[in-house]
């Protein structure tokens, strides 16, 4: 991930699982290392966890095991690019939109970076709508749920155990 000046953000290696409608499935065990900007190693994850990149949307998701405490993840980002069968980038817009494991609630995150970064990166009106719209919509995807994110990211994290 990239934020919208074009500097690293969070970065880390997966392993690919595959595709299906909803788009490209990639996964990642326990213990697999986070960078962070410049930094290699920020964290290391407890468990496993699957990442789901869609063709054209404006957002990502992954899936996480226990002891997670949040089961999904969503980044709200500009379309995913693929650099090359191996690696895919896209630009974190910092809205993040997650569902609680124990409960099922549902919150948007970093509503206040997502405003500073507006000013600081001088984001255009049409990628700020379409986060907003994004965030808004799986806000409502995770809360009623519609796919992936009621069942089918099972069958992917069940791989990557």
């Amino acid at each position: 991930m990239r934020k919208f000046d074009g500097s690293l953000h969070w970065h880390h290696t997966m392993v690919r699982l595959g595709e299906d409608e909803y788009g490209v499935w990639l996964g990642e065990s326990i213990g697999t290392i986070y960078g962070k900007g410049e930094q290699s190693e920020v964290y290391a994850t407890q468990e496993p966890r699957v990442m789901l990149f869609p063709r054209d949307a404006w957002w990502t998701a992954m899936f996480q095991e226990a002891p997670a405490q949040l089961d999904v993840y969503c980044d709200v980002t500009t379309p995913p690019k693929w650099v090359h069968t191996g690696g895919v980038t896209t630009v974190d817009l910092d809205l993040d939109v997650c569902r609680t494991r124990a409960d099922g609630s549902v919150h948007i995150a970093d509503e206040d970076e997502f405003a500073t970064h507006q000013g600081r990166y001088g984001y255009p009106q049409h990628v700020i709508s379409h986060a907003e719209n994004t965030a808004e919509w799986l806000s409502a995807a995770l809360r009623d749920g519609t796919e992936p994110f009621a069942t089918r990211y099972r069958a992917w994290l069940a791989q990557i155990r």
